[in-house]
């Protein structure tokens, strides 16, 4: 069976329907000291073992035998869609579905055999970053995307499948749920206000300075008001940006370095917690927004979603945000 799309006739969400990942192959997590299951597909050496790259961030050698790459995009061997085929919608009755198109990749953040996304050096992470909007600005070249998510899962608990350090990237046909909603809200504000809710958000913040983490000079970290799980942060850029990808070299250091400090605060603060992040940023078909504002959400795995979140579509959080902030500030002194 094809994946397809399918949508709940109830509250309007889009689901995938795709067979072909239940036959994703499983590594258990262990210690990062340990040596890891042989061979590894991700590791530099091992390139035939994955689909052919679509990017490669070359590396800097520093010996004869050392890896030609940096950075290593491929597709994903068991992808959610597929980019093969026309699209077809099916609309009859009650129930609307569609053929699974899309974009799948997989980003292999390093050559070396390394578990954990904070022990990458701040040049290694910017490479990341880099390779993120690099692909970002190929892709929405094609017209039938008009949303692309580059999420990461870190630990099994988290829902990675590889401890090899990588994330992925997803190109969809509809903006998901949860961007639309954001998008939604913000242009509710803005207009009523005139103003991006975020940039609002940022001030307001920066003055109260009880929920904030950390910051530099492009970017700061905060536990939001309304967190929905421990120690939920967000990374944002102090000035207006609606897309990711149109960052400049000094934000994509700044950025690298904002991220690596705040995993490693989590890691010391949560004794090295499986973790999600992913990027919302604005829909393709908009190059600039002056009502929304890109930002970075890492959500620690502490608790599990359990029968009032699934019943309510509401969270209970046994952490304030300002307690987080205040034990993620001090995680590194």
């Amino acid at each position: 069976m094809m994946p397809e799309f399918r949508k709940d006739p109830i509250v309007n969400r889009w689901v995938i329907i795709a067979p072909e990942r239940a036959r994703r192959p499983q590594q258990t997590r262990r210690d990062r000291a340990t040596a890891t299951l042989e061979p590894c597909a991700f590791c530099a050496g091992n390139e035939a073992m994955t689909p052919p790259e679509v990017l490669v961030c070359p590396a800097t050698p520093t010996q004869a035998d050392a890896p030609r790459w940096a950075v290593r995009v491929v597709p994903n061997k068991y992808p959610a869609l597929t980019k093969s085929g026309a699209c077809t919608i099916d609309s009859s009755g009650l129930y609307q579905r569609q053929s699974g198109l899309g974009v799948h990749e997989v980003i292999i953040e390093a050559p070396e055999h390394v578990t954990h996304t904070a022990t990458l050096s701040e040049q290694q992470l910017a490479t990341v970053i880099s390779a993120y909007r690099e692909r970002i600005s190929a892709l929405r070249l094609d017209k039938r995307w008009r949303y692309i998510l580059v999420y990461k899962n870190q630990g099994r608990e988290a829902g990675a499948t590889f401890e090899h350090v990588h994330s992925q990237l997803i190109a969809l046909p509809m903006v998901p749920r949860e961007a639309a909603e954001e998008m939604s809200g913000a242009e509710v504000y803005y207009d009523s206000t005139g103003n991006c809710i975020y940039c609002d958000m940022l001030r307001d913040e920066i003055n109260d300075s009880s929920r904030i983490v950390t910051a530099n000079d492009r970017f700061v970290v905060l536990s939001p008001f309304a967190s929905r799980f421990p120690y939920e942060t967000w990374i944002m850029p102090k000035q207006h940006s609606s897309s990711f990808e149109q960052g400049s070299t000094h934000e994509t250091f700044d950025l690298a370095r904002c991220l690596r400090d705040m995993l490693n605060r989590l890691d010391r603060a949560l004794n090295d917690p499986p973790f999600n992040y992913y990027i919302h940023s604005n829909p393709l078909a908009d190059n600039k927004s002056r009502l929304y504002h890109w930002h970075i959400e890492i959500l620690p795995k502490l608790v599990q979603v359990a029968g009032f979140e699934w019943g309510s579509g509401s969270y209970i959080n046994p952490v304030t945000p300002e307690d987080a902030a205040r034990l993620l500030r001090e995680a590194l002194r």
